[in-house]
């Protein structure tokens, strides 16, 4: 079938293309613990027939990295990144097998849509090429890392501080689409996590009045942080404004439109942890709370650390104990990869893509911020994390048809 296009190939052999995601799902790879061994050593078993450049990278020998090679046409290079550790899962929870299971159209698993599905889309990509002897016009690299769902530095950490990513665009197979909405993720947020300590008088439970409450003190700072802090409108620059409109637009049918512009409009505030105390019948003496916040990218996160500490200031017993920050990222809509992962992906749905921000961070601020342009895409389903996680088979194929022909989209739009 040497005569067929790659993404011919793909629709030609969607058959084989589920069964590599059923094996794929097969292996548990739940972090914790992430061992990754198993998994590694089946897609290497699976590239092995196939002309490409293979090498295993591991910090941890428990979590190896694969690194993939497929020369191209000319020597631009565009990284496909996916992570093959999964969430754990409650095999309880589940009315289909979570280590792989085809329904009809479907395809059940624990990491179908986040991201085994999508990694299996990838590598039949690469089978793709090579079986109908195409060469891509750019250099294709591809990093299946461990450790992500963790944030741990096994995965692609240690794969970007080895030197070994040599990148000028990568797409990340996170799962961006939900039924009936498609994007691709152009964006982050910056983040600040919290350590609030708070100290207070201890006091017998009975008399309170006595006593000055740790807990009570943390709480009433917190408060007083999302009333003075979080209801400050951040100052969204020019370039991110059009971002957070099609954000706003493409979050409103699920949380609506209120909650979807405050979200990027003002900082969001999440008390994750509070403890402190000893016994019911105490006045607690101490207690601590993690917070964390969450800004649009263009925001500057160390000028709102400092706004953070004038206002815990005023907070009676209150103390920063610790602080960790990160600075949002973004790519400009109209940049090349932006256009080709966006148009191919609507040629291919028939459906618009939105160009959003993530309400989180991962690993495209890291790429980003090691100087690759980075987006993430991959057509799923709203099922990331839960019981029954699953995938169509047509999405299956309409990933790898996208992967496919992205590198063609990409060189053109270089080429404009």
């Amino acid at each position: 079938m040497s005569d067929a296009t790659p993404s011919e190939y793909v629709r030609a052999h969607r058959e084989e293309l589920v069964a590599l995601a059923l094996d794929l799902l097969a292996i548990e790879t739940s972090n914790p613990p992430g061992d990754t061994r198993e998994i590694v050593a089946k897609i290497e078993q699976f590239l092995d027939p196939i002309p490409v450049d293979v090498e295993r990278f591991a910090a941890d020998p428990a979590k190896p990295n694969l690194l993939v090679r497929l020369p191209g046409g000319s020597d631009h290079t565009l990284l496909y990144n996916g992570h093959l550790d999964t969430v754990p899962f409650d095999a309880d929870a589940w009315s289909h097998d979570p280590l792989g299971e085809r329904v009809d159209e479907h395809v059940y698993g624990r990491g179908a849509t986040d991201m085994k599905g999508a990694v299996a889309s990838m590598l039949f990509a690469i089978q793709a090429f090579a079986a109908t002897d195409t060469e891509p016009p750019v250099d294709l690299q591809f990093a299946f890392v461990s450790d992500e769902e963790v944030g741990g530095d096994a995965g692609l950490p240690a794969v970007l501080d080895a030197g070994n990513l040599h990148a000028d665009a990568c797409v990340i197979d996170e799962p961006t689409c939900e039924e009936g909405r498609h994007s691709v993720t152009v964006a982050d947020r910056g983040s600040i996590w919290l350590t609030l300590e708070a100290s207070g008088e201890g006091a017998h439970g009975s008399r309170p009045v006595l006593g000055v409450n740790a807990i009570d003190r943390l709480y009433d700072a917190i408060e007083t942080l999302r009333e003075r802090f979080g209801t400050k409108r951040l100052e969204i620059d020019d370039d991110m404004a059009p971002i957070v409109e099609e954000s706003v637009e493409y979050y409103a049918p699920s949380m609506g439109e209120a909650a979807a512009r405050e979200l990027f409009w003002y900082p969001s505030i999440n008390l994750g942890i509070l403890e402190g105390g000893d016994a019911i019948n105490t006045v607690p003496q101490s207690a601590h709370a993690d917070v964390d916040v969450r800004l649009t990218a263009g925001i500057h996160t160390p000028d709102v650390i400092d706004e953070i500490r004038e206002c815990v200031a005023d907070c009676n017993g209150i103390t920063i104990a610790d602080v960790s920050w990160s600075v949002g990222t973004a790519e400009a809509p109209a940049s090349p990869l932006v256009e080709a992962v966006a148009s191919t992906a609507e040629e291919i749905t028939g459906n618009r893509v939105f160009r959003r921000s993530a309400t989180g961070g991962g690993d495209a601020k890291k790429l980003r911020n090691a100087g690759i342009s980075t987006v993430e895409f991959a057509l799923g389903t709203d099922t990331v994390h839960a019981p029954d996680e699953y995938v169509p088979v047509d999405v299956l194929v309409d990933n790898a048809v996208v992967y496919a022909q992205l590198p063609a989209r990409w060189q053109s739009q270089i080429d404009q």
